[in-house]
């Protein structure tokens, strides 16, 4: 088991709610309850930060394209080189589905 450094019984229930969902527009109504629409926005600009990133597109190219903020962009990569593989195992999974390109990188990690 991946030892979080969130891991609490609180964020437990909340990571089941997550997996309990099973369509997208389940995702939506949950989400949409859950996040501000600001948070929302914020979530889907960091994986979209992270999509580029894995592309191999430049810091400035994704600053434009998303409105990012370099030092958001920073961050995720740095969780993408040194976090949690949370966004490799996603982006993985959505390349598998086809939904995503997959990574420039021949699928070596950075």
């Amino acid at each position: 088991m991946y030892d979080s450094k969130i891991r609490s019984r609180q964020t437990d229930l909340l990571m089941q709610a997550i997996l309990c969902l099973q369509t997208e527009d389940e995702a939506y109504r949950f989400f949409e309850d859950l996040c501000t629409i600001a948070e929302i926005k914020s979530l889907t600009q960091r994986l979209t930060v992270a999509c580029r990133l894995r592309e191999g597109v430049r810091y400035q190219d994704i600053a434009h394209e998303t409105g990012a903020s370099t030092a958001t962009i920073s961050r995720v990569n740095r969780a993408k080189s040194y976090g949690a593989e949370g966004y490799d195992l996603i982006l993985d999974r959505l390349a598998g589905k086809g939904l995503l390109a997959p990574r420039a990188d021949n699928g070596q990690k950075d």
